[in-house]
């Protein structure tokens, strides 16, 4: 059912949105592998930032410790826009983390597929709704 908008409340869907755009260009990938002292994740397999991908190099401990920061992400940016602005800012915040993971301004707008993080940023409203 379509509502009016409360126009005093579009900064707070705005500070959601960009709240959830950084929550979602967090690459775990990336960042857990380089920490580790693994190869480029972009030069291994497919070349994408997942945790599948991550798994190529053999290291299973960090490819699970990458689904877990992935799959938070989306996660965190909902429950905690929920908790101090609300449910409608929260759907602001999901939408921000799935194109935060799509488009992370850390690697030049170039990310993963967003499929994971619309199940669990859905997830994370349907935690608090």
């Amino acid at each position: 059912m379509l509502y009016s908008l409360d126009w005093p409340l579009v900064p707070h869907y705005a500070a959601a949105l960009v709240f959830g755009y950084l929550c979602g260009s967090i690459p775990f990938g990336v960042l857990l592998t380089r920490l580790a002292g693994a190869p480029d994740l972009r030069s291994v397999g497919s070349g994408n930032i997942g945790a599948t991908n991550v798994l190529r190099t053999g290291r299973k401990w960090l490819a699970a410790a990458t689904l877990a920061g992935d799959m938070l992400k989306g996660t965190a940016a909902v429950a905690i826009t929920n908790a101090f602005f609300g449910r409608d800012a929260a759907m602001c915040a999901a939408l921000g983390a799935i194109l935060g993971h799509l488009f992370p301004v850390w690697l030049g707008f170039k990310g993963g597929k967003g499929v994971g993080d619309l199940y669990r940023a859905v997830a994370g409203l349907r935690a608090h709704g």
